[in-house]
């Protein structure tokens, strides 16, 4: 049954707003970000593809926004949506932007969202207060699996252009393994020493799997 068919009642929307989000499935809750369906295709029903074409939600949680944009009958607008809002689902439930990093476990648990669930590596710089307070998570590169790079220079720049007085790195490992490899160990050794030079502190750079993480040391 089509959503404008339903008693108004047991729309989406309407029973949201009644009994609160959790009475809603995971296509009803997209179906709400959609906003919209497609000629011959509700909201739910595109909803409930866009899930299946990544095979589940945590998947597409994962998605780049270029990536849905490409799927039929998403295109920019709705996938820049969807992106958009499991970013905030994530930073709510990292709450980065209140925490304080106080050890490489801090800097593990604040990257985690942004690296697990990927089928590709990716690092993050997390920018912080002389304090530690986190300031800000800052998705830096995009690699292919175990492969991607660190650019040093980039890092510093991402740091400094907001007022950061140290950081820390993080990339993700899809393989599962948590063996830093030669070039891991040397940009962690390249980045302590370019934080020395411009006067910031360089915290650590660690490593995620799904379910665990390790230093670079």
């Amino acid at each position: 049954m089509r959503v404008k068919d339903l008693p108004e009642s047991d729309r989406p929307r309407e029973r949201l707003l009644r009994q609160g989000p959790r009475a809603l499935s995971d296509r009803e809750l997209l179906a709400l970000v959609l906003g919209a369906g497609l000629p011959g295709c509700d909201a739910i029903e595109v909803a409930a593809r866009l899930i299946d074409a990544q095979g589940c939600l945590a998947s597409l949680a994962a998605a780049e926004a270029s990536t849905l944009s490409r799927l039929p009958g998403i295109g920019p607008a709705r996938a820049a949506r969807v992106a958009a809002a499991f970013e905030l689902a994530r930073r709510a439930a990292n709450g980065a932007e209140r925490r304080r990093i106080q050890g490489s476990a801090d800097l593990a648990t604040v990257s985690a969202p942004y690296l697990r669930g990927l089928r590709h590596e990716r690092v993050v710089v997390i920018a912080c207060t002389a304090a530690g307070r986190v300031l800000r998570v800052i998705p830096l590169t995009e690699g292919a699996t175990d492969r991607s790079l660190v650019p040093v220079r980039d890092v510093l720049s991402a740091v400094l252009g907001i007022g950061g007085a140290a950081f820390g790195v993080a990339h993700n490992h899809p393989s599962g393994r948590l063996d830093p490899s030669p070039s891991d160990r040397r940009v962690t050794g390249a980045l302590r020493d370019a934080a020395e030079t411009v006067g910031l502190r360089f915290l650590d750079h660690v490593i995620l799997t799904e379910t665990a993480w390790a230093r670079v040391s």
